[in-house]
């Protein structure tokens, strides 16, 4: 098995694992907007915690962290059947293999990833 295929089922389960985690945020989110429709409570000066807004406004940037992830690995998996999959965007070279185990979605070596 080449370098590129050990990654295949890590990039797999990670998508699998980051779409559950979207569907379950939306199922929040749609839960916690009903809430909110059905209830008489000013949630937006209630002093006893976080309001129904804060909730949704944290689920709503997770939802899209999630989408962002989704994208990521898509396109991480989509380089490998093309066989571009481990090679720097920027320069080329081969991403170090520690580097693809802690990020297997990453499309830069370390030298060009300035915090991406």
């Amino acid at each position: 098995m080449g370098v590129s295929e050990h990654f295949r089922p890590l990039l797999v389960r990670e998508l699998t694992e980051t779409r559950k985690a979207r569907a379950g945020l939306s199922t929040d989110i749609t839960s916690t907007s009903d809430l909110r429709r059905e209830s008489n409570v000013d949630d937006e000066h209630d002093p006893e915690g976080s309001t129904i807004a804060f909730e949704l406004s944290q689920s709503a940037t997770l939802l899209r962290d999630a989408d962002a992830r989704i994208a990521e690995l898509e396109a991480a998996l989509l380089r490998l059947e093309e066989g571009r999959y481990g090679s720097c965007e920027v320069c080329g070279t081969a991403i170090a293999e520690g580097r693809l185990e802690a990020r297997p979605w990453t499309r830069f070596c370390i030298n060009h990833a300035g915090g991406r």
